[in-house]
This record gives C-alpha cells, sequence and structure tokens, in this order.
C-alpha cells in the first residue's frame, strides 16, 4: 500500500482543488531555490544563523587575543636573543685578581674576584657586570646601556661614568711655549 502525500489526501478529500496544490508546489519550490542560493533564509535557520555569527564573532575575538600573545611571547624571545648575543659577543675576558668586588643580585650580595685595573673601570663606569643564565660577565658601559633599554633585569651593576683629569698620564707635563717640531 503506498502512501500518499497530504496533498494528494487532501486532493482526494476534495478540501483543495488542483491549482491551489500546483501553486503551493510552486511557492515551497521557489522558497527552496532561494535557500540554496542564500537569498531568503528560512524561519528557523535565522536563529540558528545568529548563532553560528556570534560564535564566529566570539572564536574571531578569540583568535585576535590569542594571536596578540603569541607575537608579544615571539618579540620577548627576540628580545632575550638580542641581549644573550650583545653580552656573548662583547663580554671581557675576567681576570683572575685579589680585588673582590661586592654587588648585589636580587636582594643577596655576590662577589667576584677581578684586577685592580677592572675595578678602577667598574668604579668610574667604564665596565658593567651582567647577569647571564646564572652566571656574572662584565662587559663595557655602552653595550650594558643597550642592554638596559632592552631589559633592565640582565644589568646588575652599571655605575655612571666618570671620566676625570687625572685619566691623563701627562698631566703633570707642561708643554714649553717655544717648542718646535
Amino acid at each position: 500500500m503506498a502512501v500518499k502525500s497530504l496533498q494528494e489526501q487532501l486532493l482526494g478529500v476534495g478540501l483543495v482543488d488542483k491549482k491551489k496544490v500546483k501553486k503551493l508546489k510552486a511557492e515551497t519550490l521557489q522558497q527552496k531555490q532561494k535557500i540554496k542560493k542564500g537569498k531568503m533564509l528560512a524561519t528557523d535557520d535565522t536563529e540558528r544563523q545568529e548563532s553560528l555569527k556570534q560564535q564566529r564573532l566570539e572564536k574571531a575575538e578569540k583568535d585576535r587575543a590569542l594571536n596578540l600573545e603569541r607575537q608579544k611571547l615571539a618579540e620577548h624571545k627576540a628580545v632575550q636573543g638580542q641581549i644573550r648575543q650583545m653580552i656573548e659577543q662583547n663580554r671581557i675576558r675576567k681576570e683572575d685578581g685579589d680585588i673582590t668586588y661586592h654587588f648585589t643580585d636580587s636582594k643577596k650580595v655576590k662577589q667576584i674576584y677581578i684586577s685592580q685595573t677592572m675595578h678602577d673601570d667598574l668604579s668610574r663606569g667604564r665596565l658593567a657586570i651582567v647577569k647571564l643564565d646564572q652566571q656574572y660577565e662584565i662587559v663595557p658601559e655602552p653595550v650594558a646601556v643597550k642592554i638596559n633599554e632592552r631589559d633592565a633585569s640582565y644589568v646588575l651593576v652599571c655605575n655612571n661614568r666618570v671620566e676625570s683629569v687625572d685619566d691623563d698620564p701627562y698631566a703633570d707635563f707642561k708643554i714649553p711655549d717655544d717648542l718646535m717640531w
């Protein structure tokens, strides 16, 4: 026994005529085609479409936040790499000396043994102490300034540069006025 559609059953009972059945079929076919082409949304699809749109917006916002976080992490890694490279290329070999230089590292007093000339240069601000991988390195003051611009946590000691007249070994000797070359 074949199952008849609702339209065929209504037509058989006589509640609708053939013209109305054709008109309804044409309208439903047009609606289906519009829905397929995206020109018209189905009434139950509008809620679903709105929820999908909301989900897409939330996902896009979440992705933007994740990308921003990743970008900050990549920039931080790049800065860390630059600092590491500057320290490794410009570090000054520590001369084993008998003079102890004391400095602080995260509220703890540390010490390194250096020569008298390095001690003088550290005191006058020509050299600086930086920390790299739990080791203390000595670098020139301009390099320490560049490192400090990127991340101040690496620089432990960087005194203000003091240039004095005492640096000139010939300051005690006067140049005669009648000197001829």
